[in-house]
């Protein structure tokens, strides 16, 4: 069989692609494995592709330069110019990710241009609002959550996230507690709130 036919740079751009939004979500929410999970398979199967497809390190510099005009568009929201050169970094450095016969772009310029909008834009709309919820003083006093009551919104395998007094909060434990537990906060370290699960009566 030609392997040709198996690898296709368009596939592994998106598959690479892929693997980092899923691996970005998983830092965001912890806990649950399946964004891991997801996250894994796409770089193993990108990976598979990409030993048979040369890349262009040059390339590959341009899109790892395009994170520094991001960050300057996260940090100062205002200036959308820093975000259009780092998506114009990213549309080169995806189109020549990979090295051809010719000069040709080997990835397809649409979907290079389409995914680099989206990912980019999503990514700054998500990296904005986190940085402005994070710059605000809590809405509680975070010292009255110790003792309070409340609900396992992903399965606590030492780290996860609860439902408590209106809001999310990550949330970590020293025993496995599955999704949908109620369980009692009893420590607080920084913004990581250190629960225990609430053994009904009779177990």
């Amino acid at each position: 069989m030609n392997i040709d036919i198996l690898v296709n740079p368009n596939i592994a751009y998106l598959l690479l692609v892929t693997g980092f939004v899923l691996g970005m979500m998983a830092v965001f929410s912890p806990g649950t494995g399946l964004l891991e999970a997801g996250a894994l398979l796409c770089f193993l199967m990108a990976g598979a592709m990409v030993l048979y497809l040369p890349i262009n390190w040059w390339a590959l510099v341009i899109l790892i330069l395009g994170v520094f005009p991001f960050l300057l568009a996260v940090r100062y929201s205002k200036k959308l110019y820093f975000l259009v050169i780092s998506i114009v970094a990213l549309i080169i450095g995806s189109v020549f990710l990979f090295d051809g016969p010719t000069w040709a772009p080997v990835v397809n310029p649409i979907l290079a241009t389409v995914t680099s909008i989206l990912v980019a834009g999503f990514f700054w709309i998500v990296a904005t609002k986190y940085l402005q919820v994070a710059s605000q003083p809590p809405s509680i006093n975070l010292e009255a959550l110790i003792g309070q009551v409340g609900e396992a919104r992903t399965d606590l395998n030492e780290e996860g996230s609860i439902y408590i007094s209106g809001e999310l909060w990550s949330a970590r434990s020293n025993q496995p507690i599955p999704a949908g537990s109620h369980v009692r906060v009893i420590e607080r370290q920084g913004l990581i709130l250190i629960v225990e699960p609430i053994v009904p009566p009779g177990k």
